[in-house]
């Protein structure tokens, strides 16, 4: 029985879904900061935060477990050297996941996922900038406009 089993597989087989997680992870710790889906990011911040408390003891069983779940080692070096001790005494939640508006393709939700100790703005204010297709279409209608008189 699957009681309270409420992860999402996300429509994947395991492989495919282990594989991600790795990915996705190694990507974040690398970065600090990700844009993916929703979903995606609910699903990675427990994968990275028991990655974060194993780093935080420091010893070698979990530098081996660490790296059996990233299989990266220069991913694993930065968890344990720079990552691990800005968390310093924090007692989890170490990550904040932080909306974004839809992916314009598909509609996806989308969301960004860091660490808690960077500041919480999106992508440095790029995203509010952005303009939809219609809207660059009629700027473009203007100009067309504007030279033809």
């Amino acid at each position: 029985m699957r009681h309270r089993n409420h992860r999402t597989r996300l429509h994947r087989t395991t492989e495919h879904r282990t594989a991600l997680m790795k990915n996705l992870a190694a990507a974040l710790i690398q970065q600090d900061r990700i844009h993916t889906t929703e979903v995606k990011a609910s699903q990675l911040r427990p994968f990275v935060e028991k990655l974060v408390t194993l780093a935080r003891t420091g010893d070698l069983h979990s530098r081996r477990l660490a790296f059996s779940r990233l299989g990266q080692k220069e991913v694993v070096h930065k968890l344990f050297t720079e990552v691990a001790p800005r968390v310093g005494n924090r007692e989890g939640g170490y990550l904040r996941v932080v909306k974004d508006g839809p992916r314009q393709g598909d509609g996806a939700p989308m969301a960004y996922i860091e660490f808690v100790d960077q500041p919480a703005k999106p992508d440095d204010g790029a995203v509010s900038e952005r303009k939809t297709m219609k809207q660059r279409l009629h700027e473009r209608r203007k100009e067309m406009a504007k030279v033809r008189r």
